[in-house]
């Protein structure tokens, strides 16, 4: 009987240690996250600028690989197009329609809505408070899958494009290229997982 309760014993030391040595510490997955976006740029052959040169090309990237990173949020954006219109004013409340391909930079996963336009895009509210934005999205994709809170990535290019709408011949809507880390991202996802996501998006300001 005593072998018997030794053994169980045993073995559930055993299998806590295996269940421990499975466990990865948060900064073992910030590490892992790292990595990650490290190879992808690597993959992609993005070029990756500082702010300084940023703001020496006019707040603008160059070319189709360059991003710039951006230290605050830790997020890396490229303009494709900065867009017709003009920025989004201070205290000024509007809706943005949003189109999007999302990639997992961890496995790949990709969501998308951009290319069953012009039906189903994701629709959000914008506020800017200063140099804050707030938004929460009103229907869509990123709505039903992750709730109504935006990623405050999705947010960071606000500040350097124009949201606008094609009026005339030659007008383009904005486009942006963003590396986004898990503590800009989704919260019941990215955050919770630490994933980082790979994003390109387009903004259009609503009716």
């Amino acid at each position: 009987m005593r072998k018997s309760i030794f053994s169980v014993i045993l073995l559930s030391i055993l299998l806590g240690m295996a269940a421990c040595n499975d466990y990865e510490t948060y900064g073992e997955l910030k590490e892992k996250e790292r990595d990650n976006i490290e190879r992808f740029i690597s993959d992609s052959s993005f070029v990756i600028i500082g702010e300084d040169q940023f703001k020496e090309q006019g707040e603008k990237t160059v070319g189709d690989k360059q991003f710039v990173y951006l230290t605050k949020s830790g997020v890396y954006m490229q303009i494709v197009r900065q867009g017709c219109g003009e920025k989004i004013k201070d205290g000024e409340t509007l809706s943005v329609i949003c189109r999007f391909v999302e990639k997992s930079i961890q496995d790949t996963t990709v969501y998308t809505n951009m290319y069953n336009a012009p039906f189903d895009p994701d629709i959000m509210n914008v506020t800017r408070s200063g140099s804050t934005y707030s938004a929460t999205f009103i229907c869509g994709m990123m709505n039903d899958v992750y709730g109504a809170s935006v990623p405050e990535g999705w947010l960071v290019p606000l500040q350097y494009i124009n949201i606008g709408r094609e009026m005339k011949p030659g007008d383009e809507i904005a486009k942006v290229k963003l590396i986004v880390p898990h503590s800009q991202g989704t919260t019941n996802n990215a955050k919770a997982n630490v994933i980082p996501y790979y994003y390109i998006i387009t903004f259009q300001r609503g009716r």
